[in-house]
């Protein structure tokens, strides 16, 4: 049987943390940037938990995390 393969652009956007979380950064730091406050800025800046609607599909597409 052929070895499954990894999604690259998922490996590279969604990382492991210890407890087996997926982590992954915030859209929306780009462009466009004068309008946002900058609590809003600095914010967005920090990494999130994925949420457990998506970890499913992750875990899916990455089967070697």
């Amino acid at each position: 049987m052929p070895s499954m393969k990894t999604n690259r652009s998922a490996a590279k956007r969604f990382k492991l943390t210890g407890n087996g979380k997926l982590v992954r950064y915030k859209a929306n730091k780009r462009h466009i940037l004068t309008k946002k406050t900058t609590k809003r800025k600095r914010n967005l800046r920090q990494p999130t938990v994925t949420d457990a609607t998506t970890v499913k599909t992750m875990k899916k597409i990455m089967p070697y995390l």
